[in-house]
C-alpha cells in the first residue's frame, strides 16, 4: 500500500482519496494498484452503500499519469503493457462497482483523471475545474474502452473535439457536453458530493443497484445485453422486505428504513 491513496469510511459512505497534491494528484502504478485493492475491499463490504472518489489539496481531482514515472514504469513494451492492464482493471472495476460512485472534482481533471471520472456514475465539479485529455500532445495511444466511455457520456462529436484538440475545457463547457452532472461553487464540491451521497444512501439499495446494472446493460449492444438478469433484479426488488418497508413508510408518512434485503 501507499500513503498516496487514502481510504476512509463514514457510516455507509466510503471514500478513495488520491493524495499527491504536490503533483496535482498525478497517479503512479503503485497508486493504481492501491486503488484496485480498495475497490475490491469496498465492493465486498456490505456496510458500504456508496463510494466517493476525490483528490487531496483542493486544486486537482486527478491530473493524469505521473509523467516523472514514465521512464521507470512505461519506458519498455512490458512496462506499458503492465501499466495499461492495471489502469484498465481499475476503470473496469470502478464502472462495474456494485454500488453508486461519485467523482468529486475540484480543479484539474486531466487525462487519466477524466477516464477515472467517466467510470463513476455521477460527476460533480467546481466552477474553477477544467478538463482535458492531452493524449495527442504526448503521442499516446488511447484504447477502445476509454473512448467508448467518453462517447457514451458526451457523444461522438464532443469526444472527437476533446481528443483532436487536446485543449482544456472549463466547467461550463463540461456541463454543456454532459461530461459532468453538476457544477457548484468552488469550495462546495465536497459538500455537494456528500449531500448527494447521503440522498442516495437513504434510498433502497436493491432498487439503486438494479438501476445501475440495467443502465449498464442499456448502453451495450443488443446481442450482449443480459435482459434476463435485468428482469431478475427487478423481480428481486418487488420480492424484498424493502419494498414492504417503502410502501408502509409512504402510507405512514415517515422516512423508510431500508436494509438492502
Amino acid at each position: 500500500m501507499t500513503d498516496k491513496i487514502i481510504t476512509e469510511q463514514s457510516g455507509d459512505i466510503a471514500r478513495i482519496i488520491f493524495n499527491q497534491p504536490e503533483k496535482r494528484n498525478a497517479v503512479s502504478l503503485e497508486m493504481w494498484e492501491a486503488v484496485e485493492e480498495a475497490l475490491e475491499r469496498f465492493a465486498q463490504d456490505p456496510s458500504v452503500r456508496i463510494l466517493i472518489l476525490s483528490g487531496a489539496g483542493g486544486k486537482a481531482f486527478v491530473s493524469g499519469a505521473d509523467i516523472s514515472k514514465f521512464e521507470s514504469e512505461r519506458a519498455s513494451e512490458e512496462g506499458v503493457a503492465k501499466y495499461n492492464a492495471t489502469t484498465k482493471r481499475v476503470y473496469d472495476n470502478l464502472e462495474a462497482f456494485p454500488k453508486p460512485t461519485i467523482a468529486q472534482i475540484d480543479g484539474f481533471c486531466i487525462g487519466g483523471g477524466v477516464a477515472l471520472s467517466l467510470s463513476c456514475d455521477i460527476r460533480i465539479c467546481g466552477q474553477g475545474s477544467n478538463f482535458a485529455i492531452p493524449a495527442a500532445k504526448l503521442g499516446l495511444g488511447y484504447g477502445y474502452p476509454g473512448i467508448k466511455r467518453l462517447v457514451d457520456v458526451v457523444g461522438p462529436s464532443f469526444a472527437k473535439e476533446i481528443f483532436f484538440t487536446a485543449r482544456r475545457f472549463d466547467a461550463e463547457e463540461a456541463r454543456i457536453m454532459g461530461l459532468v452532472n453538476r457544477v457548484v461553487e468552488d469550495g462546495k464540491v465536497a459538500e455537494a458530493a456528500e449531500e448527494t451521497a447521503k440522498m442516495i444512501a437513504a434510498n433502497a439499495p436493491m432498487t439503486v443497484s438494479s438501476v445501475k446494472f440495467i443502465v449498464g446493460e442499456a448502453v451495450k449492444g443488443d446481442s450482449t445485453r443480459d435482459l434476463d438478469e435485468c428482469e431478475r433484479r427487478v423481480k428481486a426488488c418487488f420480492d424484498s422486505q424493502d419494498y414492504i418497508e417503502g410502501r408502509r413508510a409512504f402510507l405512514e408518512k415517515r422516512k423508510a428504513n431500508f436494509v438492502g434485503a
